[in-house]
């Protein structure tokens, strides 16, 4: 009879539901590139449902400086992240912003994060074990895109023949010439097929779901593009973006266009929670053959003006014979040359905000390192 009683509760136990981790992550998310969502990506690894904080407007200036996009730009980027399940407004993490939202801890990369006093954010919550690590992603930074645009160069473009940057020219726009902290300084963003791996969904699509195709090369991807595609994603089942290689997009856009090379769109619009394929250096031309392949039942565009091909063919002619190409209007007026231009206009303070940010962090590191050299002394 027992040993009867024993199983049962066994069983009772097994079919209870285990206990769902809630995790939060909160962070300013100004110009959110892929490393942002790398991070949102890890952190849900480490739990089952996660929350992510934004930062106001009022609090990044006090502690940062202006940021480039307004708070409901960058609320609705961290909306538009696939491994985010809620997000809220809210700036320091404290205990009772963990116990408010029932999060069992809290995640942060492994760079350096203060309030404008120089304390550490995270102070509170690390000494109640209510703190975890994910690993920064190497190779990008926002201090990097800015000096991208503002130094109008190419050489971040992914071409066959040498592909390195000129690190120094681009590190000058965030930085002293004595300043060498790992986290705000400028380094070269290397893919590999680990990354867009973890960043792919790995799905293929359902019999019966009607897929729409969008091109383009959706460079710096921003609320313009999370608009566009939204929209899109209501037209079918199965959405798959096709991205211009870069000189292909530097044909049609000019300048040093694109921002971002190849690779880095790639991972930044597979974070999309929109999109559910990518191709990687499409074709410029939405042929029979690639609509064949994917068995495409609709190409979408949005209302920009259309560049013909180097023939001076309609790209979309096929598309348009099968009767398979639709405008969609995003309502949206972002686009890259707008962030482009909001970084110009205040270049100078950008400039002194990101050597601040830098000089702040190494004055941090070296006081670290020193606590260290006592420790092991002692």
């Amino acid at each position: 009879m027992s040993s009867k009683r024993t199983q049962s509760e066994a069983g009772d136990a097994g079919r209870k539901k285990k206990k769902q981790v809630r995790v939060w992550v909160d962070g300013c998310f100004d110009m959110a590139h892929f490393g942002h969502a790398n991070a949102i990506r890890q952190a849900k690894e480490m739990g089952d449902y996660l929350i992510v904080g934004v930062h106001s407007d009022a609090e990044i200036t006090k502690n940062k400086g202006p940021p480039v996009y307004s708070e409901e730009e960058r609320y609705k980027m961290v909306r538009a992240i696939k491994w985010v399940d809620q997000k809220m407004r809210t700036y320091v993490t404290t205990l009772e912003t963990l116990e408010e939202y029932d999060c069992d801890f809290c995640v942060h990369g492994d760079d350096i994060t203060t309030t404008a006093d120089g304390t550490d954010t995270y102070y509170l919550v690390k000494a109640n074990g209510k703190y975890k690590e994910c690993k920064r992603t190497a190779g990008v930074s926002t201090t990097d895109l800015v000096g991208r645009m503002l130094l109008v160069t190419k050489q971040h473009h992914e071409r066959d023949e040498e592909k390195e940057m000129d690190k120094e020219k681009v590190a000058d726009i965030g930085k002293c010439s004595t300043a060498k902290s790992p986290y705000t300084g400028v380094s070269q963003f290397l893919p590999t097929s680990n990354k867009i791996i973890q960043f792919a969904d790995g799905k293929s699509p359902n019999p019966g779901d009607k897929i729409v195709y969008v091109a383009g090369a959706f460079d710096l991807f921003h609320v313009g593009f999370v608009d566009f595609l939204e929209k899109v994603s209501k037209e079918g089942d199965f959405i798959i973006v096709g991205l211009h290689t870069d000189p292909v997009v530097n044909r049609y856009k000019g300048s040093n266009f694109p921002i971002m090379n190849l690779h880095e769109r790639v991972l930044s619009v597979l974070a999309c929670r929109y999109v559910n394929e990518v191709v990687i250096g499409a074709p410029y031309a939405v042929t029979a053959d690639l609509l064949d392949h994917f068995k495409v039942d609709l190409v979408c565009h949005g209302d920009t003006p259309i560049m013909d091909d180097v023939d001076g063919s309609d790209p979309f002619a096929e598309p348009k014979r099968r009767g398979k190409f639709k405008t969609i209007a995003s309502n949206n007026d972002m686009t890259t040359q707008k962030i482009i231009e909001r970084i110009i206009s205040h270049r100078l303070h950008y400039e002194a905000r990101n050597k601040k940010k830098e000089e702040k962090e190494l004055k941090i590191m070296q006081a670290h390192m020193e606590r260290i050299g006592k420790e092991n002394k002692s």
